[in-house]
């Protein structure tokens, strides 16, 4: 399916008006009763967090936005994805070989379309949650 079909398909034309003035998401905080772990796990892949608050928070700037770890106790996240936009595909990979080798999961990348061409690059945590890496791409091969 080529672009303009899978628009044509998915996309709601026109788009229904919005319905508040949003100016964006600025973060993302994950509850984690395994908290330790998951820490040790992101901060093997992103390096040190930048705001540490007492023993149960920790954040680090990922691009505009906060990616923020709290201590839970009621299990780790369940059915959430997080969604990590790069700079170049070639950055997607990398992000996802990083987590790989720290202990993810993931398949190969590939492009495809997302609402917009996009390199994709999927992994899943050791504790479950799923990271979409992608970065948009002017075409799909």
């Amino acid at each position: 399916m080529d672009y303009d079909e899978y628009r044509r398909k998915y996309v709601v034309d026109p788009p229904p008006k919005p319905r508040f003035e949003f100016a964006g998401v600025k973060g993302l905080a994950l509850f984690y009763e395994d908290y330790e772990r998951a820490v040790d796990f992101y901060t093997e892949v992103l390096g040190d967090p930048v705001y540490v608050e007492g023993t149960g928070t920790k954040s680090w700037a990922v691009g505009d936005t906060w990616l923020t770890l709290l201590r839970g106790t009621d299990g780790n996240p369940r059915n959430v994805e997080v969604p990590l936009v790069t700079a170049t595909p070639q950055e997607a990979d990398r992000l996802q070989r990083a987590f790989i080798a720290a202990g993810g999961t993931g398949q190969d990348p590939f492009n495809t379309l997302m609402g917009v061409p996009v390199r994709y690059c999927a992994v899943t945590d050791p504790l479950g949650v799923e990271l979409l890496i992608y970065c948009p791409l002017p075409t799909i091969d």
